[in-house]
């Protein structure tokens, strides 16, 4: 799996610090590439100056040049190969690499990268401790069927995979610290993705943390101060529930 790591100014390889695993992996795209630009490269750069290592990884099925196997090992497979496929990335890092602190690992991502770390987080508990999922899609069943069938097949013929796929099947899981968020009038991933999850949560009596910016489309950047905002409050969350995890 390919990958990439931003490491803080003055790095010393002898401490321990906070890591946060930025995920997509979904057959859609990569964050992988030769290339600077993302919204979010200026954010993890401002982590990596506060003391948090941000690592990426491309789990099988995205669009890289690594063959048809590689491609389509995940059909009918996602949010099940594709999850495991970034444990096992993630285990293997926290290994390898004793600079890493195991008990303070984080995940975000947004869209298939919050379903990404909604599955991660539900599945995997022993390695991750804090998510931040963003417009994720909780249930397959919700999303586009120009999309998710392209990828998953027909509902009826992959019953057992759309289930397994999505991650509110595995809500009841939660461990570690949570933060939810969605705008409500989200043009992608429809509004009903969060409020299922929201309730699949409180009916499962796990805690999370959650914000609905109203009237905001899936890239929640309508109205004023909103991305300033959005991003303030997913630092503010990390502080507490990931540099300053005991």
């Amino acid at each position: 799996m390919d990958g990439w790591c931003i490491k803080p100014p003055q790095f010393d390889p002898d401490r321990q610090y906070p890591t946060l695993f930025f995920v997509y992996g979904e057959p859609a795209g990569q964050t992988v590439l030769d290339g600077w630009g993302r919204k979010q490269d200026l954010w993890h750069f401002m982590l990596a100056q506060q003391g948090y290592v941000i690592i990426s990884l491309d789990n099988h099925g995205t669009p890289a040049p690594r063959g048809r196997a590689w491609r389509k090992s995940v059909y009918r497979q996602i949010g099940i190969m594709t999850t495991e496929s970034q444990a096992a990335g993630a285990k293997a890092i926290i290994q390898s690499r004793p600079y890493i602190d195991p008990q303070r690992i984080g995940v975000w991502g947004w869209s298939g990268g919050g379903s990404m770390t909604l599955n991660l987080m539900f599945k995997y508990p022993d390695i991750y401790k804090t998510g931040i999922a963003v417009a994720a899609v909780s249930n397959m069943r919700y999303y586009d069927t120009v999309y998710q069938e392209r990828y998953m097949g027909l509902p009826d013929d992959n019953e057992q995979g759309y289930k397994d796929g999505s991650p509110i099947t595995f809500a009841s899981q939660l461990v570690g610290n949570l933060m939810i968020i969605h705008g409500t009038a989200d043009d992608n991933v429809h509004y009903q993705c969060h409020e299922a999850l929201v309730n699949e949560l409180i009916k499962q009596n796990k805690q999370f943390s959650m914000m609905s910016y109203p009237n905001r489309t899936h890239s929640i950047k309508e109205g004023d101060n909103t991305v300033r905002h959005l991003y303030g409050l997913m630092t503010d969350y990390l502080e507490t529930n990931l540099k300053n995890l005991t």
